[in-house]
């Protein structure tokens, strides 16, 4: 992984290769804020995902230790992590052998309201990505806008307000992408109502 930095925003890149069928299971959460949810984990880990994103507000990094145990991590800080040594946008490179399959850009903040902001948009056209994974809302959503897919997990830590304890998982097979959200106390697929 390398990191390359401007005055205000850290990035890095990184390269996951699918397997040779050309399919990968991705666990995504953010917002753990120190304490993700101990059922959450639980399920994530049956899940048995290839690779983790984390997409901020990590809290205390004895988190993405426990992430690892699961599966690799990709993780971006958030606005609570600002000592952390970690990126502040992630682009991942799905590969199979020297073919993109996907391009996903991970960061913290991505929209304003309903919409992606500008500044993400533009970032993520930068890198060729159709994909933005982000957290810090704690609310969970897929959408389009501005010509690219959009997926908050929802937050795998405390609860917030009366919204669910969620986390997202990403499947990319042969014939293509799909998300959902994973309801963290049932392990069971999660929709809004």
């Amino acid at each position: 992984m390398a990191y390359t930095s401007n005055s205000r925003v850290r990035t890095a890149e990184a390269v996951i290769p699918l397997h040779v069928d050309g399919s990968l299971r991705v666990g995504i959460v953010a917002d753990t804020h120190s304490e993700p949810h101990l059922g959450g984990l639980a399920h994530l880990t049956a899940l048995k995902p290839d690779v983790i994103l984390h997409a901020g507000d990590i809290g205390d990094l004895g988190v993405i230790t426990k992430l690892k145990d699961v599966a690799p991590v990709h993780a971006v800080r958030g606005n609570i992590d600002s000592r952390v040594d970690l990126p502040d946008v992630m682009t991942l490179e799905f590969k199979q052998g020297e073919q993109r399959a996907l391009m996903v850009m991970l960061t913290h903040i991505a929209v304003a309201g309903p919409v992606i902001r500008a500044d993400a948009a533009k970032r993520a056209r930068a890198a060729k990505a159709s994909l933005i994974v982000c957290g810090h809302s704690h609310v969970p959503f897929i959408t389009q806008d501005r010509g690219l897919t959009l997926f908050n997990p929802g937050s795998i830590g405390p609860r917030r307000f009366r919204l669910p304890i969620l986390f997202g998982v990403m499947q990319i097979s042969a014939t293509g992408v799909s998300l959902k959200h994973i309801d963290a106390e049932t392990g069971r697929e999660w929709r809004p109502t």
